[in-house]
């Protein structure tokens, strides 16, 4: 981690903003720590450009309370708070050259020219731009014009630097350039940041811990292997791409196995939870949690299963199949149910026959 333990240096609680009547924001609470990179993740419309403002002063909320190091924030003023915030479309000056793009903040605190050139020069230093002070902002490639905005962002040396979609305006390749270089950008400056996106890659590459916002609410905060590997609810789940979500009802637990019957069979889940019998739950049964085996010369799938099957293996028929360069994207469909996974790009399966699915208990979660 990049980022220290101990009392939260950004404290979020109970906020909420209404805009027109409609809930944006509804009784978020949120701590972040020095040094520490949290982003917000989430569709569009779920409030987290709006927290992003009302923390940096561009906005009021209607109720709860935001502290920077144990200070009351809206009690500041804006100019004294020293936040940076960087927007999508970089905000750059095109008459101004990188140089003066870069101090254009400097100079607005009526710094010495020794602290200007200083703070200028460290700032292109760090995000790999120096020789570039002479350069127009149209010469610039989009990558190099996100650095520059990036650069003006860092020079006055923030206490918390905001990042609002800073990639967004790139095409797929140089975010994935970038994205990894902004993460190392951001620690090297040892810097406490809040970076906005909407995709769950760019969070994951540069997210200390990621916090999922959906209608205003806060849905999970985890690091991004934990939050990945334990989505805590459906919609979670389903934003991050894992769309095998299914009813269930507990049979049985015991030894960290619960028995649970489901749409699709009955199905053994390994879990920590203590699961009493009858309770109702939902299931997350992740893409890569199956091995289909195809038998052309079945009549049908229920062939295999005049005796009682193993558990966790059920009957299907491959509905689809997709290439997806390292992996096969394949939807199989049990007893009404379409369930999609990830197999093997060299494995071959028929589309339209019958086949075999084994599902691994631990890659079957209770959400």
């Amino acid at each position: 981690m990049s980022y220290n333990s101990g009392v939260p240096i950004l404290q979020i609680s109970h906020l909420s903003k209404t805009f027109d009547g409609k809930l944006i924001l509804d009784d978020v609470s949120l701590g972040i720590e020095a040094r520490e990179i949290v982003c917000l993740l989430g569709p569009s419309g779920c409030g987290k450009t709006t927290l992003l403002r009302l923390i940096a002063g561009l906005e009021s909320a209607d109720s709860g309370a935001i502290t920077f190091d144990e200070q009351d924030v809206p009690s500041i003023p804006v100019h004294q708070r020293n936040f940076g915030l960087m927007f999508q479309d970089f905000a750059l000056f095109p008459h101004k050259n990188v140089w003066d793009n870069v101090i254009f903040g400097l100079r607005m605190q009526n710094l010495s020219a020794d602290q200007i050139q200083q703070l200028g020069h460290a700032a292109l230093e760090l995000v790999g731009l120096s020789g570039f002070e002479k350069r127009d902002v149209h010469q610039l490639s989009g990558g190099e014009r996100q650095r520059v905005a990036l650069a003006r962002s860092l020079a006055p040396q923030p206490k918390l630097l905001m990042l609002d979609e800073p990639l967004g305006a790139l095409d797929r390749q140089l975010r994935e350039e970038l994205m990894i270089e902004l993460r190392r950008i951001l620690q090297a400056a040892h810097l406490t940041a809040i970076y906005v996106t909407h995709d769950q890659s760019e969070a994951f590459a540069v997210a200390d811990r990621v916090a999922v916002l959906n209608a205003g609410r806060l849905e999970q905060i985890a690091t991004p292997s934990n939050i990945y590997a334990q989505p805590a609810t459906e919609f979670v789940a389903r934003f991050l791409g894992m769309p095998n979500v299914i009813n269930g009802t507990v049979v049985s637990a015991a030894a960290n196995v619960a028995v649970i019957t489901t749409p699709i069979g009955l199905l053994h889940v390994t879990t920590d939870r203590s699961l009493p019998p009858d309770q109702a739950v939902t299931l997350l049964i992740r893409s890569e949690a199956a091995e289909i085996q195809a038998d052309p010369f079945a009549a049908s799938a229920a062939e295999w299963f005049a005796e009682t099957p193993p558990a966790n293996v059920l009957p299907g028929t491959l509905r689809d199949i997709s290439f997806r360069g390292r992996y096969r994207r394949v939807v199989v469909r049990i007893d009404e149910i379409d369930l999609v996974f990830e197999i093997d790009a060299l494995s071959p399966l028929p589309p339209g026959q019958p086949v075999k699915i084994s599902l691994r208990s631990d890659a079957i979660r209770v959400l």
